[in-house]
This record gives C-alpha cells, sequence and structure tokens, in this order.
C-alpha cells in the first residue's frame, strides 16, 4: 500500500490499472513526475515491465528506484489477455488505431470454423510482429514508420500461446481469454486469424488481465496513485 512512508527510492512495486488512451511511457511519466513534485525527489528511476499498447487497458507493473532492476524478471512471466476480435475487416495496424481498409463477407464462416482455427493457434509458433509496434529497427520505432508510409523491415519472432478459451462466440465478434508469453502481439493474432479463415479480422478491444501471479483485480488507477502520494 502506498502511504507517506513509501520509499520510492529504496524500490516500490506498484499495479496499475492504466486506461484507453494511455501509453505505457505516459504511464511511467505521471507516476515520475507525481513522486518527484509531492515527495520532493530530484531524481528517480521508473519503469514498467511490458508495454500496452494505447487502446489497450489493464495491469502495467512500474517498479521504481532500485526495484526496476527487478523488471526483466516480470517481463519473462506469462501474460494474460482478454480480447475481442472482429471478422471481416481489417485495418493497417491490426486493431482500432487505423480506419478499416479492407471488408469480406463473413455469412459463410461457420462456429465450427472458427473454433478450430483458433485451438490451432495454441503452442509455440513463429508470429510476425505488426508495422505498427514499438519494435526497434534500425534504431527507430516501427510504428513511427510505418505512420510516415514507410516500408519496416521486420522479422518474426517465436512465441508461445499456453491457453486460448472461447468467453463469447457472436460472430463476427469473438472474445478470447488468452495467455500467451513474452513479445506475443494480440493484434496479430486477430490478424493471422482473419488470414487462416480466408477473410480478414482486426483487434477491437484488449485488457490485459494477468501477468504472472498479479492480477488487474489488484491494481489502481494513475489517479489513486495520486491520492495516495
Amino acid at each position: 500500500m502506498i502511504n507517506s512512508s513509501t520509499d520510492f527510492i529504496a524500490g516500490e512495486l506498484i499495479l496499475i490499472d492504466k486506461f484507453k488512451d494511455w501509453t505505457s511511457f505516459d504511464v511511467v511519466n505521471k507516476i515520475r513526475s507525481q513522486i518527484k513534485y509531492r515527495k520532493n525527489i530530484a531524481k528517480i528511476k521508473v519503469g514498467h515491465a511490458g508495454t500496452l499498447d494505447p487502446l489497450a487497458t489493464g495491469l502495467l507493473i512500474i517498479c521504481t528506484g532500485k526495484k526496476t532492476k527487478e523488471l526483466y524478471k516480470y517481463q519473462e512471466e506469462k501474460k494474460e489477455y482478454i480480447a475481442k476480435i472482429k471478422l471481416g475487416e481489417t485495418t493497417p495496424s491490426f486493431d482500432l488505431e487505423t480506419e478499416v481498409d479492407k471488408e469480406f463477407p463473413t455469412d459463410n464462416i461457420t462456429e465450427k470454423q472458427v473454433i478450430s482455427v483458433i485451438n490451432g493457434f495454441i503452442g509455440e509458433q513463429e508470429q510476425m510482429p505488426p508495422v505498427y509496434s514499438a519494435k526497434r529497427v534500425n534504431g527507430k520505432r516501427a510504428y513511427k514508420s510505418a505512420r510516415k508510409g514507410e516500408s519496416v523491415d521486420l522479422k518474426p519472432v517465436t512465441i508461445n500461446i499456453y491457453d486460448i478459451k472461447i468467453i463469447n462466440l457472436n460472430l463476427p465478434i469473438i472474445e478470447l481469454k488468452i495467455i500467451c508469453s513474452k513479445g506475443t502481439y494480440i493484434r496479430a493474432i486477430a490478424r493471422d486469424m482473419g488470414t487462416t479463415l480466408k477473410n480478414g479480422a482486426h483487434l477491437i478491444d484488449l485488457r490485459r488481465t494477468k501477468i504472472g501471479d498479479f492480477c488487474v483485480e489488484d491494481a489502481i488507477s494513475v489517479e489513486q496513485f495520486e491520492k495516495m502520494l
């Protein structure tokens, strides 16, 4: 619990429930500035253990001070997400950050086909990251090049999908619980799902609910953090 005696220099682990439209760095910067201002600290390290896209919400692990040396441990943990995917449409970013660029009929897609495709994603695999991602290519964030219409040369990465469960199947909308490894892009799963179905798909909502043993139910908002300070 954050209180007046909390030692942010010695190090604190903070579970934040990130708002939509905030970047992970927005959260880090806000927490750093609030600690410096309210605790009269000139300089302090603050970092996060795993980026969430701006349109995603949910669990973000923040570490301060000497605890930032432990961020790598949390980055390696399994992640759990609740994702909503829409079939029949694609976007360049594979989510709602960009406008729909292609549409496909979905009348011929059956629930049986969707279930078969979803089950086929479980296991270790190579995944091509989205061009609209924070991956660095030649020292530059891929999404910055993509937004300028520049080509981005990304390489596939090895990921592991440990489990996928269907929460709700109301075509063309699919709601899933996904447990996966570090480095997995849920947007890319949506893309690949559409491709496998010989259709299109994109992510319309994403919430991270767990990182290892940490749960979003135990997290606080940035606003609550400020009040606790």
